[in-house]
């Protein structure tokens, strides 16, 4: 088993436990491998979203374009979380939000045709899904409560507290993007907390 599969192998097991052998062996043998240079897309705004990519090394962002043509990055996901515009993924549909890799990225890819046959086939299958899911909500949700409960300061804060690993890993311009503020105001933040 490759590495990229076998890291996928390891966070199934911590997520589900108690996975079968029979449903590991179906998710592996239905994923493919994907690796991507910086800049390159996993989902395009246009195309139709059909696989959810685990992020095995790599670092990926996601964005939408607003109404003056600037991008606004909603996502930034690292080794371990999923790519996906779930909604898009479920209705199969373009995707409203573009995931462009900032680093070389492989991915671990299943798609909708191949996962819904395995929901039919494998129980455990369906709670992974469910839970996978879940996960995606929870992130989702804490970033909105972010921008309605807390000031810039306290969003780079808790930024820099809950990925400490990714701060020298993506440029100012998308840190202040994901934060919801201005540069110069990610730069006014940074010298008031190292004053």
């Amino acid at each position: 088993m490759d590495s990229s599969r076998k890291f996928f192998s390891t966070v199934i097991s911590s997520v589900l436990p108690e996975i079968t052998p029979e449903t590991m062996n179906y998710l592996l043998q239905i994923t493919t491998i994907k690796e991507l240079k910086p800049r390159d897309y996993f989902i395009e705004i246009t195309k139709p979203h059909r696989e959810i990519g685990f992020i095995a090394k790599g670092l990926v962002r996601g964005y939408y374009m607003n109404e003056k043509g600037v991008e606004i990055t909603t996502r930034l996901l690292k080794e371990g979380g999923f790519a996906t515009h779930y909604k898009a993924f479920l209705n199969q549909e373009p995707s409203k939000y573009a995931f462009q890799c900032l680093e070389e990225t492989t991915f671990v890819c299943f798609d909708f045709d191949h996962i819904q046959k395995g929901y039919a086939l494998y129980p455990d299958l369906e709670r992974f899904g469910r839970l996978i899911a879940e996960n995606i909500i929870k992130i989702l949700e804490s970033r909105t409560e972010s921008f309605q409960f807390m000031e810039a300061e306290e969003r780079y804060l808790e930024f820099l507290k809950s990925n400490p690993d990714l701060f020298n890993r993506i440029s100012l311009n998308t840190l202040s993007s994901y934060l919801g503020i201005t540069r110069p105001s990610l730069s006014r933040i940074r010298n008031n907390i190292a004053k």
